[in-house]
């Protein structure tokens, strides 16, 4: 049986030392993710650290291949699948060789059927619990809540992800940063993609709107990566001061695949104000069919990834079994979701919050408008 997040967290708790994932995160492709984690591992060697290399992929960069070179590697594992030959990182053979500190590229990367894991942010897991540091990469859009936004900026839909409990165990992360500018000129000089396919590229996911946006995202990770180390500095030295009431934010969903949208949008208000972040699904009997019932497995299984707490409830009102949430809870922000309604429809829905705002207590309200394109 898969292992849940909390078994994950709770395996790699502190033993003899607490083990360090380091996170080299990025925007886009060539920004420097991989040449900044091989030149600490680098620097680490020349300190006398027993540093080897796990995984590091080169698309054929020759910059990187000489970096790599300077560093010990630990053969990939061959893996037959469906008649073909692939490689994968060998866990077991890292594990037996038990280093300081290793080196795993592409912390998103899904293994090929037949690994250990079904994802590689698992093998590091592994990795982490034997008390064996790990320097790690990823591009920003691959974090699980940040994925609807993604496609609403690039249009792209990212297959792969990173669920944002693993990024709430990352001890440090570094910014590999690049000027959207200097990005496009490395891609027209054919630096990281051959320059057919680089013109592709530079027309569609590097246009410059879309690099701007993602680094803004990065930039926001590595902001609240930095104020989560300072809260932790200034309590642990007994230097923070509480106070006020944590924040509690609570996000309506229901069966729509939308919801996930509107889920994501929460845990970004939760996560700037280091809230506690609220699913509410209120069953009022209308998602029965086992499609619906699949949809919203989804939505709630993605909700729990982003480190939501899950409250069900059955009920003839959404507008009352959300405020009695509210008032037992101590909910300060609800979140509602709006389509674009027309006629009776939007008349319901107006009519639904205006319900909810007689039965709750006092709380602020953010009403969202869901769009998934």
């Amino acid at each position: 049986m898969p292992k849940t997040p909390e078994q994950w967290l709770e395996q790699t708790a502190p033993q003899k030392k607490r083990t360090v994932l380091k996170l080299f995160l990025g925007y886009a492709p060539g920004v420097g993710k991989t040449f900044n984690m091989l030149s600490e591992g680098i620097r680490r060697y020349s300190r006398g650290e027993d540093v080897v290399i796990g995984l590091v992929e080169t698309h054929g960069r020759a910059g990187i291949a000489e970096l790599a070179s300077k560093l010990e590697t630990v053969p990939r594992r061959k893996i037959e699948y469906k008649g073909a030959s692939f490689e994968e990182m060998d866990l077991d053979a890292i594990l037996a060789r038990k280093p300081q500190v290793v080196l795993v590229d592409e912390l998103a990367h899904t293994n090929i059927e037949g690994s250990k894991h079904g994802k590689r942010y698992q093998d590091i897991m592994d990795l982490l619990d034997a008390q064996i540091d790990v320097l790690s990469t990823m591009n920003v859009q691959h974090i699980e809540s940040l994925m609807p936004t993604v496609l609403n900026i690039t249009g792209v839909q990212v297959r792969e992800t990173v669920p944002d409990w693993v990024i709430q165990r990352v001890n440090e992360i570094v910014l590999a940063d690049l000027t959207p500018e200097a990005l496009q000129t490395r891609m027209r000089r054919g630096d990281i993609y051959p320059l057919d396919r680089a013109e592709r590229a530079l027309g569609h996911f590097f246009r410059p709107g879309n690099l701007m946006a993602l680094r803004e995202l990065a930039l926001q990770q590595v902001t609240r990566a930095v104020d989560r180390s300072l809260e932790s500095y200034l309590e642990k030295e007994g230097l923070s001061k509480n106070l006020a009431l944590r924040e509690r934010i609570a996000v309506c969903v229901s069966s729509s695949p939308a919801a996930q949208y509107l889920i994501a949008r929460a845990a970004r208000m939760a996560q700037r104000v280091e809230a506690e972040l609220y699913v509410l699904y209120i069953d009022i009997g209308t998602d029965e069919n086992p499609e619906d019932q699949r949809s919203l497995a989804q939505n709630l299984r993605f909700a729990e990834n982003l480190g939501a707490k899950i409250f069900r409830a059955k009920g003839r009102s959404v507008a009352e079994e959300v405020a009695k949430v509210v008032r037992e809870k101590h909910i300060t922000h609800v979140v509602f979701g709006r389509s674009a309604q027309r006629g009776w429809k939007r008349y319901l829905y107006l009519s639904a919050i205006h319900r909810f705002l007689r039965d709750a207590p006092p709380v602020d309200v953010h009403i969202v408008t869901q769009e998934m394109k």
